[in-house]
């Protein structure tokens, strides 16, 4: 006698697989355990994060346009007070380099004057310093009242302290400017 052919096409039924239906039981099959939510370290930074972070656009979902055009202003606010920073550290930028140039050359000139070069006026090194000293100190003046100006202007629009740091550079950078200016015109006469 043949053994008995087993036909792996279909799949056999176990009672372990069959659900309660199939096999008269009243319990339902046991499905996927649901495991507690668990407060984590890394939920706790997650939740931090999110609520000094901000939720992000989901958070703007329920707003009305109003509130929307209001934050549209802000942000236009903020860019324009950081493009007044960076103009502003162009200006600083520049004044030093034309202070620091006037101061160099008022140095080189002067070399030049005690090792006996004939220069066209016994004055020249302090003229050409106190001229380029003057047109940092100039540069620094006028590019710290222009974002006064643009802080003034803002103010309409956001709360914005003056005690910015570029402003307190501007400030500091005018008054050496200032300084090195009127030393070297104390020297001069």
């Amino acid at each position: 006698m043949a053994p008995p052919v087993i036909n792996e096409s279909k799949p056999s039924r176990h009672l372990s697989a069959m659900s309660g239906a199939d096999t008269g039981s009243s319990n339902p099959a046991p499905g996927p355990i649901a495991v507690a939510a668990r407060p984590t370290l890394r939920n706790a930074l997650r939740d931090a994060l999110a609520s000094w972070w901000g939720k992000g656009p989901a958070d703007r979902a329920n707003q009305s346009s109003d509130d929307l055009a209001e934050d549209r202003t802000d942000m236009a606010a903020t860019r324009t007070l950081m493009a007044a920073d960076r103009t502003l550290m162009g200006w600083v930028r520049t004044s030093l380099s034309l202070s620091s140039f006037g101061f160099t050359i008022y140095k080189v000139l002067q070399g030049f004057a005690e090792a006996g070069v004939n220069l066209p006026h016994g004055q020249t090194p302090r003229i050409v310093g106190l001229f380029l000293t003057g047109l940092g100190t100039l540069a620094m003046v006028m590019g710290t009242v222009e974002y006064a100006q643009s802080l003034r202007d803002l103010r309409k629009f956001m709360d914005i302290r003056l005690a910015r740091p570029v402003f307190i550079m501007a400030m500091l950078m005018s008054l050496m400017g200032l300084f090195l200016f009127f030393s070297i015109v104390s020297k001069l006469f």
